[in-house]
């Protein structure tokens, strides 16, 4: 593995596209740490500080608010250009992808030439309107910070937004939106020109971010502030929390590359002059097909509640009941949370997948299911594998979702939900899925090129088998030294900052 690691670098075409994809994560970062016009920067300094001594908000939507600031790379806790991130383009592509299996006029447009750019299209359009409303909401909570509950104790510094009104909301919308299409243009870019999946790997590298931080706060909770003098066996317990991370990622690996594979025999047949004899092949059938939708779904579904309670109904007592009961500890929280993973696990096979169609295009190419009879029998053999298979990663994505709440509530609050993302969840499931998928095709490039993979046997499967990211050309050098250049002076620029302050 070392060795294919210094490879890396002795083929051209590769390491310009980790360069350019190197360049573009820092501009990413860039739009993190600078402030929306308006907000007043040492205010949230201030909190962020007092953040970090433990105080943090510990509320019931504590949780979600963690998540939302997960994804954003801390953009949104900071007030940063990109705020809002990826998640309206990845919303409006969730959106899109659910349209085109069930509206029939769109899954027709989808087979056409063609048909699939003017689909991005409609997804972009998607993309504005959906920032333009969360844009507007979210200026308008700045205004009352106390209400967001990711920014709780933000007041006691003094006012976040000193000149409030129509004219900050009309720009703070729009340096949002703004930041959203950036953002989705530099996925592009780097899904085009660098290496992975550009909206994928921004994501990733959002959620990255909060590790050295997430560590900090175990460390402190686990070894110093309790102090191993005190108790010795304190320490003991971040270790076994690192092993248990360490089998948490091996179980996402295994079930994330886990598929069952269907034997499908092709009978003798006549191409032109030759006669093609018959051969076997497999049909994969991945044990988690939906990938993580089920969760993301799952997750947007209960935090919309918890947000509208508790900025519209914070005061009765009906709304502090359905509070508790849409948070955990709460037995419901598990219990409706299971129940959307499992539904939406289903839904989205059945959107998805068509076993009909499957076998249908099996009978024409004169391929069958050993001992299955072609036509119907094969899809409803097909449809009954694959509902078993269904069962199987629902009810892991179901535990992989759980072991964050459950962390939390074991360690009696001492973690929040910064530092248990990391062991579960949304996050640990993008990051495996990402990585995987860049591995792989840096794998492509290196076997490409006569040189060793990662590893000795077998090859590394990715969430992204189906897209051949890296389609374009590679960046000129001439613009990689423009790129590097700048980030260097941004680099310099963040350091002397640094230093003044």
């Amino acid at each position: 593995m070392i060795s294919a690691f210094a490879n890396i670098w002795r083929v051209p075409e590769l390491r310009d596209r980790i360069l350019f994809t190197l360049a573009m994560v820092i501009i990413v970062r860039l739009g993190v740490a600078i402030t929306i016009p308006g907000v007043d920067a040492g205010v949230i300094s201030k909190w962020l500080d007092w953040q970090l001594e433990g105080e943090g908000a510990k509320g019931a939507g504590a949780a979600v608010g963690a998540l939302l600031n997960v994804f954003s790379g801390g953009a949104l806790q900071k007030c940063g250009l990109f705020a809002l991130g990826i998640m309206p383009y990845i919303s409006a592509s969730i959106m899109m992808q659910l349209m085109t299996a069930v509206v029939p006029k769109l899954a027709k447009l989808s087979r056409e030439d063609g048909g699939r750019q003017k689909i991005n299209q409609y997804t972009r359009f998607i993309t504005i309107v959906i920032a333009l409303v969360q844009g507007f909401l979210l200026a308008k909570s700045l205004e009352n910070p106390s209400s967001i509950p990711y920014m709780g104790g933000i007041e006691k510094f003094g006012l976040l937004v000193p000149q409030p009104g129509w004219g900050f909301v009309a720009m703070t919308v729009l340096t949002i939106v703004t930041g959203t299409m950036l953002l989705m243009w530099i996925g592009d870019q780097i899904t085009e020109r660098g290496i992975g999946n550009g909206i994928s790997l921004i994501i990733s590298v959002n959620i990255i971010a909060a590790l050295p931080g997430a560590l900090v706060q175990a460390w402190n909770t686990y070894v110093k502030t309790s102090g191993a003098e005190a108790n010795p066996f304190q320490p003991m317990v971040l270790v076994g929390l690192v092993a248990l991370l360490l089998l948490v990622i091996a179980a996402v690996v295994a079930i994330t590359q886990a598929q069952r594979r269907i034997a499908i025999q092709y009978a003798k047949r006549v191409v032109g002059r030759k006669q093609m004899t018959g051969q076997t092949q497999y049909l994969p059938l991945k044990v988690n097909y939906s990938g993580v939708m089920p969760i993301i779904f799952a997750s947007a579904i209960l935090s919309l509640p918890t947000l509208l309670i508790q900025q519209l109904f914070s005061g009765s007592a009906w709304s502090v009941k359905a509070f508790e009961i849409l948070n955990p500890p709460s037995m419901w929280f598990y219990i409706i949370s299971a129940a959307m993973i499992f539904f939406f696990s289903y839904f989205w096979v059945a959107t998805m997948f068509q076993p009909s169609e499957i076998a249908e295009n099996l009978k024409k190419s004169g391929g069958y299911v050993p001992g299955v009879r072609p036509g119907k029998p094969t899809a409803d053999f097909l449809d009954f594998t694959m509902t078993r298979l269904t069962f199987a990663g629902a009810l892991f994505l179901t535990i992989v979702y759980m072991i964050p709440s459950v962390l939390t509530v074991a360690s009696q609050g001492k973690m929040n939900f910064v530092v248990t993302s990391f062991f579960g969840g949304t996050s640990l499931l993008i990051l495996v899925g990402v990585l995987l998928d860049i591995l792989r095709q840096t794998e492509t490039h290196l076997l490409q090129r006569h040189y060793d993979g990662f590893l000795r046997k077998g090859k590394i499967k990715g969430r992204y088998q189906q897209q051949q990211g890296g389609a374009g050309k590679t960046a000129s050098s001439t613009v990689l030294v423009y790129l590097w250049t700048f980030a260097a002076v941004l680099v310099l620029v963040g350091i002397m900052a640094w230093m003044s302050k």
